[in-house]
């Protein structure tokens, strides 16, 4: 099923205007899978139970922000950002006060995951919440992994193993820029850097194994996450695995992290943040909510699913694709839920996971087609003045597509829209130095 909208981006003093039209792919219907697991999926005591472990984050607890649109009744030419203004409430009424007088006015919220940590915030927090205690348990010594040149996922990895004593080794696709900055500079602090050619990072998974194996060396291991978690669920919560215990001589034990943590291990942070959110005195568990994210990878996206799904939640998961096709973002749900439920089926059991199948996220294409990684005329701009009137930073390749959909989605008012603040905005150091001119924009008219 396709479904299609129009929202429209506009920047005023002559400069370019950019059309976004959201395209949502969707199964037979949206509320498909819920409707079809309402008697045998899990409830809140599978998910405590699947919950039951060591974690990085010390809570999932994060900050909720409601920003407030009204339209601007200067400004012409239907519905675009630069006719909106965002008011923010840092401090909402939510529970059973989020009806009432906060639906006067169309809003949205935002979850404020960019706030978790100040170099690892965001989803990439989330996807390392459950992966870190994992490897300290088992003993592992040394992660592989890779990314763009500016990955906040890569950084993400460099400062957490740096503060765990492990070492990291990142993978980055293309050059070393002439000056390092943003993402690209914490990594190099924090991690050993290594740019390889496109074309061989283009087979990312053979790439990344063949590199796990040079650092392991003749004495070293190289386990994968799917072993360290079976082993894990097979000798119960806490426990070192059997298999690292018997293999304690060997010098060095690497694991690989899939780009953008695209690993199973990885949805259930995730879904912890689901569970958390759920709450009676935040959003609860019976009002509608539609999710909006933004996604890379698309691993989060899954993740916010599958947690909805297991407990039971009437919320819609809608990802903004920014860097694949309709086919690969399905593909990838399709095997994240697959290797979800072979590492689970311990914790959950085989008959309860049976029903969690592709199709519980709406995948919606990016309104203004674009390689990844590239801006547009006018979209600095959008975030400066989000930013100005809000307080809240986002970034114009991944942020700013979400924010865009949950200010179109909370003019309808049909059920409550959050937006998943994704973090990531250091990134925008890398922009500025890649793309100056949009950049200049910025500076005072006064002194031009």
């Amino acid at each position: 099923m396709l479904k299609t909208t129009k929202f429209q981006l506009q920047q005023p003093r002559n400069a370019m205007v950019l059309s976004f039209t959201f395209r949502l792919h969707c199964g037979s219907s949206p509320n498909g899978l819920k409707e079809a697991l309402k008697s045998n999926f899990p409830k809140e005591e599978f998910v405590s139970k699947l919950l039951q472990r060591k974690w990085a984050l010390r809570s999932p607890d994060t900050k909720i922000n409601q920003i407030t649109t009204s339209k601007d009744g200067l400004q012409q030419g239907g519905e675009n950002l630069w006719n909106f203004s965002f008011l923010n409430n840092p401090q909402p009424s939510l529970g059973d006060h989020m009806t009432g007088k906060n639906r006067q006015e169309p809003s949205f919220y935002v979850v404020r995951d960019d706030l978790l940590h100040p170099l690892v915030n965001g989803n990439k927090a989330r996807k390392l919440d459950a992966l870190l205690p994992l490897l300290e348990d088992s003993s592992v010594t040394d992660v592989v992994t890779c990314g763009g040149c500016q990955s906040a996922h890569a950084a993400a990895v460099a400062v957490s193993c740096a503060e765990r004593g492990l070492k990291s080794h990142l993978l980055l696709r293309g050059e070393q820029p002439a000056t390092l900055t943003g993402y690209n500079l914490i990594s190099t602090l924090y991690g050993n850097v290594r740019y390889v050619p496109r074309s061989l990072y283009a087979r990312r998974e053979e790439m990344l194994l063949k590199h796990a194996h040079l650092v392991a060396g003749n004495v070293g291991l190289v386990l994968s996450l799917a072993e360290l978690e079976a082993s894990l669920s097979s000798n119960g919560c806490g426990e070192h695995s059997s298999l690292v215990n018997a293999l304690t001589k060997r010098s060095k034990k690497v694991v690989v992290i899939n780009e953008g943590a695209g690993d199973a291990a990885a949805l259930l942070g995730v879904v912890r943040l689901v569970e958390y959110l759920s709450q009676d005195h935040l959003f609860g568990k019976d009002q509608p909510i539609k999710i909006i994210i933004d996604a890379g990878t698309g691993t989060t996206a899954v993740g916010l699913g599958i947690g909805a799904a297991c407990l039971g939640l009437p919320w819609e998961v809608t990802a903004v694709m920014l860097v694949d096709t309709i086919d690969g973002y399905q593909k990838k749900e399709e095997s994240l839920i697959s290797e979800f439920r072979r590492c689970f089926t311990l914790h959950l059991g085989e008959q309860v996971l049976s029903g969690l199948e592709p199709g519980i996220v709406q995948w919606v294409e990016r309104s203004s087609p674009r390689k990844f990684g590239n801006i547009l005329k006018g979209e600095v701009e959008i975030c400066q003045k989000i930013a100005q009137e809000t307080g809240i930073l986002i970034d114009p390749v991944y942020t700013l597509a979400a924010w865009e959909l949950a200010t179109q989605l909370g003019q309808e008012g049909n059920a409550k829209v959050v937006m998943l603040h994704t973090g990531g905005t250091l990134g925008m150091f890398g922009l500025a130095q890649r793309y100056k001119s949009y950049f200049e924009m910025l500076k005072d008219e006064s002194c031009s």
